[in-house]
């Protein structure tokens, strides 16, 4: 699946962002803990060079618990990387990432040079959520569509700590196949640059495979197919997403990636920290050729 997204915005704050970082002592990515990797910017990567990054997995509630335990591990193994767990109904715990970032810059926040912290991350990940909270008035703009901040701001938290906001910025272009369909589907993406029945079709395909039952469960559909684009008809049907006779493909998956988004379907990770599975959608890889000896 091919997504091209990338509005102009987003071309300011990447070069923004650079401009500053000389000015920045700690990072602060927000990531989308049901896919950590996918929605980790590689800009960023890149732009922060070796100043540390605080890693909030956020939306942790809506993620599979045991599958996040093992994203934590893999990332506290990651030079310059400090994850942390949460999600923006848990106000301690969002409380906590100023103390995080002092912790990362000894050296900074005492009388005179406060904390300096880049908080980024890619569209709808919850960023003007948290930064609204930290603040303790509504600094910055929320909504579930992606692209809602729109330029910078600095934002005092207390005493001795600064946060410099940015817009959602995103690669041009997923960096993978799998990437891509993760993005669309947890809503990083405008609908309008995706196809939502392709991207049902992943996650029908994903769900039959990961989580069995989920589905059968909420739509009362027979899993005994393993056919994705059968059971995106059932689902259609029962939920009377029929035009002219036919299932309307569309509004079914509107509402299948809807409630995956607010949790209807239970607690889903889209991916694991040691696997990009080619999942069944995509074709299948050529075969390796022999070699001289035969194996």
């Amino acid at each position: 699946m091919q997504i091209h997204w990338y509005p102009g915005h987003m071309h300011k704050a990447q070069r923004k962002i650079r401009e500053i970082m000389a000015q920045v002592d700690v990072m602060i990515e927000i990531v989308d803990a049901r896919l950590p990797e996918a929605s980790t910017n590689a800009l960023l990567e890149e732009i922060r060079g070796d100043k540390p990054c605080l890693r909030v997995l956020n939306k942790a509630d809506l993620a599979d618990p045991a599958v996040t335990k093992r994203w934590r591990r893999h990332l506290a193994e990651q030079p310059g990387i400090t994850p942390y767990v949460t999600d923006t109904g848990q106000r301690q715990r969002l409380d906590d990432i100023p103390r995080l970032c002092r912790e990362l810059v000894p050296r900074r926040g005492i009388p005179g040079k406060p904390v300096r912290a880049l908080i980024a991350g890619i569209p709808n990940v919850g960023k003007s959520t948290l930064i609204n909270h930290l603040s303790g008035k509504k600094v910055a703009k929320t909504g579930n569509e992606p692209a809602v901040t729109k330029h910078q701001q600095k934002v005092l938290i207390g005493r001795g700590f600064q946060l410099l906001d940015t817009p959602g910025i995103m690669q041009p272009s997923p960096g993978s196949v799998m990437g891509g369909y993760r993005l669309a589907a947890s809503g990083a993406i405008r609908a309008t640059a995706m196809e939502y029945t392709e991207v049902a079709l992943f996650m029908v395909d994903y769900l039959l495979q990961r989580y069995p039952g989920r589905l059968a469960k909420r739509y009362e559909l027979d899993e005994s197919s393993d056919h994705a684009p059968d059971m995106l008809d059932q689902l259609a049907a029962r939920r009377g997403c029929i035009r002219e006779g036919e299932p309307d493909l569309h509004r079914a998956s509107e509402i299948l990636l809807n409630e995956w988004r607010a949790g209807k379907l239970g607690r889903i990770s889209l991916e694991t920290p040691d696997s990009d599975t080619p999942y069944r959608l995509l074709p299948d890889p050529e075969p390796e050729a022999p070699t001289e000896d035969g194996d």
